[in-house]
């Protein structure tokens, strides 16, 4: 039972549910860019590269029961070839590279939030002289350059 109390304490704590939700959140947006790559990125990087399908790019080690040359690698798997496929890899490796960019940005944006939301402003020290334009502490009432008095000048 003692164990059982120290699981759930241990379960409900912050930080694990924020994992959980991380997770969760990761996941979906994994399947949006793997989206983004197969569907948006690589036809278009296809037909630039000649019209190649990067998905079908593979290279046969050993025939299968019917006799290759095969078209597509579904065509290959499905005769029982051994492959090696590349093609499925470079998908990977875009699809990798984007959500890893996307990440980045992500949490560049919420460290830029978290500085601007901690950092308050800090007050000036300093003011110009609204006559000689040197910079004096923001306190001072008369200019050390010019003797001007700072509460009489207009600006």
């Amino acid at each position: 039972m003692k164990v059982l109390n120290e699981f759930k304490k241990f379960a409900m704590r912050g930080s694990v549910v924020d994992m959980a939700v991380g997770i969760i959140v990761g996941g979906a947006f994994g399947t949006i860019a793997k989206s983004l790559v197969s569907d948006v990125l690589m036809p278009p990087l296809g037909l630039l590269l000649g019209g190649v399908d990067f998905s079908d790019l593979f290279i046969t080690l050993k025939q299968g029961a019917a006799a290759g040359p095969y078209v597509t690698l579904a065509e290959a798997q499905a005769a029982g070839a051994v492959t090696i496929n590349y093609g499925v890899f470079i998908n990977a490796v875009s699809s990798f590279l984007i959500v890893a960019f996307a990440v980045f940005l992500l949490i560049k944006s919420i460290n830029k939030l978290q500085r601007e939301k901690e950092a308050p402003k800090a007050e000036p020290t300093t003011k110009d002289c609204p006559r000689c334009f040197t910079a004096i502490p923001v306190k001072a009432t008369r200019c050390p350059n010019c003797t001007a008095e700072i509460g009489d000048v207009e600006a």
